[in-house]
């Protein structure tokens, strides 16, 4: 395994998402990465996903994710639970979600897969 810390890399992700970042963000992805969201669907491809996240940070300019820890889990992958604040240009509310992302990375430490599920609890 190469010298990098998969918890590291999920911060990484997290703080350039919080900075919006998109030019930093998409070589994180592998070319044939997937992405799935509880709140906004499937999608495959590091071009798909990018463009995803490009629709996002426009829809909510604002969004930042608050997250309070990090846990190694199998297959090279990082969990955490978020909050996730943000101003909707659709809807003019404020929005606060709360949600478990987990985060996969391929051997060479890209990510290969993002799942991103509502708690059971949560009634969105």
């Amino acid at each position: 395994m190469n010298n990098f810390s998969h918890i590291e890399l999920a911060k990484n992700y997290v703080t350039l998402s919080n900075l919006h970042d998109l030019a930093r963000i998409q070589p994180l992805f592998a070319a044939d990465a997937t992405y799935h969201s509880a709140f906004f669907g499937e999608f495959q491809g590091r071009d798909i996903i990018y463009s995803m996240m490009a629709g996002f940070f426009t829809r909510f300019p604002d969004a930042h994710w608050e997250v309070s820890g990090y846990r190694e889990i199998e297959n090279n992958g990082v969990e955490f639970a978020f909050t996730m604040t943000g101003s909707d240009t659709e809807s003019g509310k404020k929005v606060e979600r709360h949600g478990l992302e987990r985060i996969f990375f391929t051997i060479e430490g890209l990510i290969r897969h993002i799942a991103v599920d509502k708690p059971a609890d949560n009634s969105e």
